[in-house]
């Protein structure tokens, strides 16, 4: 992990079109604002894991689905 030190409106750069801007700072609290082509999709980690979680669950089979399907194929 690379660690770095930025202030209130300084940036870094992630390639030639990620730009992350620290927006604000209040006691623990760090605001920051990211600029990135519209392709690139941006989440809170914890948005992120949930969808990741959600879309295992929901490409797992279900045991009834199997089931009915096995009876269709007879």
């Amino acid at each position: 992990m690379l660690v770095l030190s930025r202030q209130k409106d300084e940036s870094i750069m992630i390639g030639d079109g990620i730009r992350i801007t620290i927006v604000d700072v209040r006691g623990d609290k760090v605001r920051i604002g990211i600029e990135a082509p519209k392709d690139v999709k941006v989440f809170r980690t914890e948005l992120y894991e949930e969808i990741q979680r959600q879309n295992k669950s929901a490409a797992a089979p279900q045991a009834q689905d199997v089931d009915r399907l096995k009876d269709l194929l007879g």
